[in-house]
């Protein structure tokens, strides 16, 4: 019986559409597959700083699919092995992480690394302002609808933050915490 994750990646085929997914231990076997047989044809390295953190990332690609079992649209399988140094007060932490992708994309090694940094850089940032600036991980709402409504009152607190010009979530939300006449002003109360 096809997992889950093949019946979607199907679907997305069937429907003239690409995908590009990671992999995880819920794909066990084609998991190890791609470990055990993955043959870089590609490589980028880029090298990052900022916040307090060095990162160093290798990103490859592999066609040959000959080791692979059949997967729908399958094209590219891709590998990212990052080394990140953390700048702390008295130390530096370094880790490392290796993550596999599959894609039914057939572009360069350049164009796929962009692609996975720029859904990171969504993902890390919707979930923080999500589960951090607003708490959403922490809130004791267990009853429907009141799930739904809180998740609707948070998005449209968002959606005025940044029509009110704001790219800092925090700071919108301390502000207007602050300030009566903010929050009247961002939620256009007179």
């Amino acid at each position: 019986m096809p997992s889950r994750l093949k019946k979607t990646a199907q679907l997305i085929i069937e429907s003239g559409n690409e995908y590009l997914g990671a992999l995880k231990g819920n794909q066990k076997g084609l998991l190890a597959e791609v470990k055990a047989h993955f043959q870089p044809e590609q490589t980028l390295k880029t090298l990052e700083k900022g916040h307090g953190r060095i990162e160093k990332r290798t990103v490859s690609i592999c066609r040959d699919l000959s080791h692979i079992r059949p997967w729908p649209g399958l094209n590219t399988l891709i590998r990212v092995e990052s080394q990140r140094s953390e700048v702390y007060d008295d130390m530096i932490v370094d880790t490392q992480e290796t993550r596999y992708y599959i894609t039914s994309l057939l572009e360069e090694v350049k164009p796929l690394a962009q692609r996975i940094r720029g859904y990171w850089g969504v993902e890390n940032k919707v979930h923080y302002v999500r589960d951090v600036t607003q708490g959403e991980d922490a809130s004791r709402i267990r009853t429907t609808p009141l799930i739904g409504l809180f998740v609707q009152a948070r998005n449209l607190a968002l959606n005025l933050y940044r029509e009110h010009g704001f790219t800092n979530m925090a700071q919108a939300k301390r502000r207007c915490e602050q300030s009566f006449d903010m929050l009247m002003d961002v939620f256009r109360m007179k």
